[in-house]
C-alpha cells in the first residue's frame, strides 16, 4: 500500500507542475568511473522534485534549485543512480566529480564485447517485456546446489520445475511454454539443441560462475535472429576480459554433503590493451536432495582479450563437464510407501552404491567477438563460435531392470520386476548372481540378460552471427546482419557394464554375420567420453547420423523522434536436414536432403507521452521450420522421412504494456496474446486396436493449436540505497485450440494401427497459469550485513495431457481435463556479511530455500508426478583481491 501511495504521490507532483523560485545554483562534472570520462547528457535533478538538468559534452552542469540544501539524484541509462547532498554558500555549491559505476541491473553498462551481436532490450528504444538479473544476485543465489534457472524464477511467468531430478535435470517454462519453445542465447550464440529445441542445464552448469547477467525477454523480445521465441529469449552474458585487475577464492558447503570450490583471477588490460581472465572450479555431492542422486563436475573459463584502436578482440573457452545420477517421476503410491526422496533408479551391488541413469557429458564452448567501431555512425560486430558435445546417458538393454522374474518382490508388488520390497531399491546382486547366471555362453542375446548401456549423442556444431549497425544521428537507426550455424551429430548406444556376463550379441547392425558378440565396455565419464567412445564394430542397438544446417538473414529499421519510437524487424531463413542409417540396413543408408524455409517479422511502436510514463505495443508473426526429431518419422529406418510431411510452425503474438519509472520506483504492466497453430507433436503409450488388443503406440498429432493470453504486473521499489522491494502478479489462461488429425504407429513394428482426429479442449499443462511473488532486501548494517527474503506463490498448475486420454476421451464424445494439481507456496531466505580487509573483502553468504520444508508437487508428466525440493542450503566464504 505505501508503493501504491507514493505512486499517486508522484504522479500528483509530476502533473502539478507547481513554480518555484530559484535560490541558487548547483554545479559539478559526471564521470564514467571505469574509464574515468565524461558523461554527456547524464540527468541530474533534486530528489523529490522536477527541477533537473543534463550535462554537457564535458559531463558538466549547472542546475538552479530553489532550496539551500537538498539531494541530487545523478542517473545514466547504464549506470547506478548516485544520491549527492549539496549545501548553497553564497548562493552556489559546487559538489565536485561525480563518477558513476555501471548498473549491473542494465547489461549494456557490463557487455564487453560482443555489443552488436547480443541483443539486449536496450539496443532497441521501442520496450518490450523484459527482466534483467544482476551478476551479484547470480552470484549470492544461484551459485551451488541450485539449479541455474531458478535464478530467473523471480521475474513474471517464468517458472522451474523438475528440481528433484538431479543435477541439472530442471525445466524451465516461460508463458506457459516449455524450454524447447523459448530461445537461450548465450553471448548472441543460440544454444537449444539444434535436433529438438531442447535445454540440458547440466551442460550449462558452469554458467552461475561466469554469468555477468541475464535479461529475460518475454514474447516477442528484441532478438533479430530467426530463433524458437515462441514464449521468449533468454540472453546469457558471460564474463570476459576484465578490465581491472583482481579476482577471488570461494568454499562452499551444502546439504547432501556438497561442497564447491572456486578460484578466478583477470590480470586487467595492460598498457598494450591485452588481458586474460580465468575461472576453474571443483563440485561435487553426495545427493542434490533426492536419494541416489550424486553429482561432480568441473567448470573452467579462460578469455584473453585485446583493444587496438577501435577494434575490440575477445577468445573465450568455457565447459562444465559433468556426471549427475538421475531421479524420473513416479506415482503417488511408491512415494506413500517410501518417502518424497525415494527413488527407484539406483541400488547397491556387493555393497557398492550402482546408479541405473546416470547423465555424463562434456560441451567446450570456444567463441571469437570482433566488435569494429567504423566511426560515430556505424560499427560491426560478429562472434564465431564452435561447440563439441562428448557423452550420454545410461539405462538397461537386453531384459531390463522391470521386465525380471522377481520372486522376492512377492505376488503383488508396488512395481514390476528386480525391486527390493523393503526399500524400493535395485537389487543388483540379484540380477547379477541369479538373474544373469546360466546364460548360454555367459551372454546376453535379445530380451535375455541384463547389462546396462549408454545412449550416446556426440556433436560438432559451428556458427557465426554478424551485425552491422548505422545510425543516421538523426531519427533512423539500421541494422543488418547474418546468421550460420552447421551441426552434424552421432547418435548411437555402447556398453557400459556387462553386470557379470561376457558379452552382448547385436548382429542386428549394419555388415554383421549372426552371432556377432560386442563386449567393450566404456566409462560414463565425461572427461574420457571426449576421446574414449565406441568405434562402428562396438555399437549396439542403434547407429545413425544427422545434419543440420542452417543459414539466415536479419535486418530491422527504427525510427525515434522525441518521445515516439517505432520500428519494423524481418528475418528469412533456410534449414537443411539429413541422416545417415548405419544400423539397419546392410549398408550404410542416406536420406535426402530437406530443405525447409522460414521468416519471422516483427513491428512495433512506443509513445513516451510524458517523463517516466510510456506505452507500447508489439507484434510479429513466425514461420518456423520443424525440428529435424519431427522430420524423420521411423525409429526402424531413421532416413525415411515422416508422412505427411511435416510442415513449419506458424506463431503468432501481440503485447502491450506500459511502464512508469523513477528514479526509485519501476512499474510495468504488460498483456500478451500468443497463437500457436499447425503445431507437431509425438508421444508413445498403450493403444487398444480394432481387435481390442493393447499395444505400446507411437501418437503422432500434426495440426496443434495452442492460444496463450494474459498479464504480467511487476514493480520495484527503492526508497533508500540500504533497501529494496520487488514483487510481481501474472495471470494467464493458456489452451489448447481446435481439432487435430491423428496417426497412431505401432511402436516395435512402426506400422500404421490407425486415423483419427482429436478433439483438443484443455488446458496447457506443466506450469502454472497464475504466479505471483514477493521480495524484499535490507542492508541492516550498510556494506556489511544484509538480508533478502522472497516469496513466491504458483496457482491453477495442471498435469501434463494425457495422450491416451485424450484419444479414449474423444472417442467417447467427452470433453477431456487435465489434472490440476494443488496451489504451493515457497519462501527462500539468505544473508551476507562482509568482512573489509584493507583493499580486499571476505564475503560470508548463506542461502536456505524452501525455508518451511512445504511438500508439493510442482510437475506431473506422461510417468508420474514429481515431488520439488524440501528444505535446501548453501554456505560459502568467498575472499575477493
Amino acid at each position: 500500500m505505501r508503493t501504491f501511495y507514493k505512486f499517486l504521490l508522484l504522479v500528483a507532483v509530476f502533473f502539478a507542475g507547481s513554480s518555484v523560485f530559484a535560490q541558487g545554483v548547483v554545479t559539478g562534472t559526471v564521470t564514467d568511473k571505469d574509464l574515468n570520462e565524461p558523461l554527456p547528457g547524464a540527468n541530474v535533478t533534486v530528489k523529490g522534485q522536477t527541477v533537473g538538468a543534463s550535462t554537457d559534452f564535458n559531463g558538466e552542469f549547472s542546475l538552479e534549485v530553489n532550496s539551500n540544501s537538498g539531494t541530487l539524484l545523478v542517473s545514466y541509462i547504464g549506470f547506478v543512480t548516485q544520491e549527492v547532498p549539496f549545501t548553497l554558500s553564497g548562493g552556489t555549491a559546487n559538489v565536485g566529480t561525480i563518477s558513476l559505476a555501471a548498473d549491473a541491473e542494465e547489461l549494456e553498462g557490463v557487455v564487453v564485447v560482443g555489443t552488436g551481436v547480443i541483443d539486449l532490450a536496450s539496443d532497441r528504444k521501442t520496450p518490450i517485456a523484459v527482466s534483467t538479473i544482476s551478476a551479484a544476485e547470480i552470484q549470492e543465489k544461484a551459485v551451488g546446489n541450485v539449479e541455474f534457472p531458478e535464478i530467473m524464477k523471480n521475474t513474471p511467468n517464468i517458472y522451474v520445475s523438475n528440481q528433484a531430478g538431479g543435477f541439472g535435470d530442471s525445466q524451465m517454462f516461460v508463458r506457459g511454454f516449455d524450454q524447447t519453445n523459448v530461445a537461450y542465447l548465450l553471448n548472441g550464440q543460440p544454444i537449444n539443441g539444434m535436433e529438438d529445441g531442447r535445454m540440458y542445464w547440466s551442460n550449462w552448469s558452469g554458467m552461475s560462475d561466469i554469468a555477468n547477467g541475464i535479461q529475460v525477454q518475454r514474447g516477442l523480445g528484441s532478438s533479430k535472429l530467426a530463433i524458437s521465441s515462441v514464449g521468449g529469449t533468454v540472453n546469457i552474458v558471460t564474463r570476459a576480459t576484465d578490465r581491472q585487475e583482481g579476482g577471488f577464492a570461494r568454499f562452499m558447503v551444502g546439504n547432501g554433503s556438497y561442497f564447491k570450490t572456486t578460484a578466478s583471477y583477470s590480470s586487467g588490460l595492460n598498457e598494450n590493451g591485452w588481458g586474460f581472465s580465468f575461472l576453474f572450479d571443483h563440485w561435487q555431492a553426495h545427493s542434490k536432495w533426492a536419494n541416489g542422486t550424486k553429482g561432480q563436475g568441473q567448470n573452467y573459463f579462460f578469455s584473453v582479450g585485446k583493444q587496438a584502436g577501435n577494434h575490440n578482440f575477445n577468445f573465450l573457452i568455457t565447459g562444465a563437464p559433468q556426471w549427475h545420477d538421475q531421479n524420473f517421476s513416479k506415482n503417488l503410491d511408491l512415494y506413500d510407501a517410501y518417502g518424497l526422496k525415494y527413488n527407484n533408479n539406483y541400488g547397491f551391488r556387493d555393497g557398492e552404491y550402482l546408479s541405473l541413469r546416470r547423465n555424463y557429458y562434456h560441451k567446450p564452448v570456444m567463441n571469437l567477438n570482433w566488435d569494429w567501431n567504423i566511426n560515430e555512425k556505424s560499427n560491426f560486430s560478429t562472434v564465431v563460435y564452435a561447440s563439441f558435445g562428448r557423452g550420454g546417458g545410461t539405462g538397461d538393454y537386453g531384459g531390463g531392470i522391470r521386465f525380471i522374474d522377481y520372486p522376492n518382490g512377492g505376488t503383488d508388488p508396488l512395481q514390476r520386476g528386480a525391486y527390493d520390497p523393503e526399500n524400493g531399491l535395485i537389487d543388483w546382486d540379484y540380477i547379477v548372481n541369479t538373474s544373469n547366471s546360466g546364460l548360454p555362453g555367459n551372454l546376453s542375446d535379445g530380451f535375455n540378460g541384463t547389462v546396462l548401456r549408454a545412449s550416446v549423442n556426440n556433436h560438432a556444431w559451428y556458427g557465426s552471427v554478424f551485425n552491422y549497425s548505422y545510425d543516421t544521428l538523426k531519427n533512423f537507426t539500421f541494422n543488418v546482419g547474418a546468421d550460420f550455424r552447421f551441426y552434424k551429430g552421432d547418435h548411437f548406444r555402447q556398453l557400459t557394464d556387462l553386470l557379470g556376463l561376457d558379452g552382448r550379441i547385436e548382429d542386428g547392425i549394419s555388415g554383421r554375420p549372426d552371432g556377432y558378440v560386442v563386449s567393450s565396455t566404456f566409462e560414463a565419464n565425461p572427461w574420457s567420453a571426449l576421446f574414449d567412445f565406441a568405434d562402428e564394430g562396438e555399437r549396439i542397438n542403434y547407429d545413425y547420423s544427422e545434419n543440420i544446417n542452417y543459414q539466415g538473414a536479419f535486418g530491422q529499421v527504427e525510427y525515434a523522434n522525441g518521445g515516439f519510437t517505432a520500428f519494423l524487424q524481418g528475418s528469412l531463413s533456410n534449414q537443411s536436414y539429413k541422416r545417415e542409417d548405419r544400423a539397419n540396413f546392410d549398408t550404410p543408408k542416406q536420406s535426402p536432403t530437406v530443405n525447409k524455409d522460414g521468416y519471422n517479422i516483427k513491428g512495433g511502436a512506443a509513445w513516451n507521452f510524458t517523463e517516466g510514463h510510456t506505452v507500447f505495443v508489439n507484434t510479429g508473426k513466425y514461420s518456423r521450420q520443424p525440428f529435424l526429431d519431427n522430420i524423420f518419422g521411423n525409429r526402424r529406418d531413421q532416413t525415411e522421412l515422416a508422412e505427411p510431411e511435416v510442415e513449419n510452425e506458424e506463431i503468432f503474438g501481440f503485447e502491450g504494456g506500459y511502464r512508469f519509472q523513477t528514479s526509485d520506483f519501476r512499474l510495468n504492466i504488460n498483456g500478451y496474446y500468443t497463437k500457436w497453430d499447425n503445431r507437431f507433436l509425438a508421444s508413445s503409450g498403450d493403444y487398444e486396436d480394432a481387435a481390442g488388443d493393447i499395444v505400446f503406440a507411437n501418437f503422432q498429432f500434426s495440426n496443434i493449436g495452442q492460444v496463450h493470453t494474459g498479464i504480467e504486473i511487476d514493480a520495484k521499489y527503492k526508497p533508500s540505497v540500504d533497501l529494496m522491494f520487488r514483487g510481481y502478479f501474472t495471470a494467464g489462461d493458456w489452451n489448447f485450440d481446435g481439432t487435430t488429425p491423428l496417426r497412431i504407429f505401432n511402436n516395435d513394428t512402426n506400422e500404421e494401427i490407425a486415423q483419427e482426429t482429436v478433439t483438443l479442449d484443455t488446458k496447457v499443462g506443466q506450469a502454472p497459469q497464475t504466479s505471483y511473488g514477493l521480495g524484499v532486501s535490507y542492508s541492516l548494517l550498510p556494506n556489511k550485513l544484509s538480508f533478502d527474503l522472497d516469496w513466491n506463490g504458483y496457482a491453477n498448475l495442471y498435469g501434463f495431457v494425457d495422450v491416451e486420454d485424450v484419444v479414449e476421451a474423444s472417442r467417447n464424445g467427452e470433453s477431456y481435463e487435465a489434472e490440476k494439481l494443488n496451489n504451493y507456496s515457497l519462501f527462500d531466505l539468505g544473508a551476507s556479511y562482509i568482512f573489509n580487509l584493507g583493499e580486499n573483502d571476505l564475503v560470508l553468504r548463506g542461502n536456505i530455500y524452501n525455508l518451511f520444508n512445504n511438500e508439493y508437487i510442482n510437475q506431473r508428466d506422461n510417468f508420474g508426478y514429481f515431488y520439488g525440493n524440501g528444505t535446501t542450503y548453501n554456505v560459502s566464504v568467498r575472499y575477493n583481491f
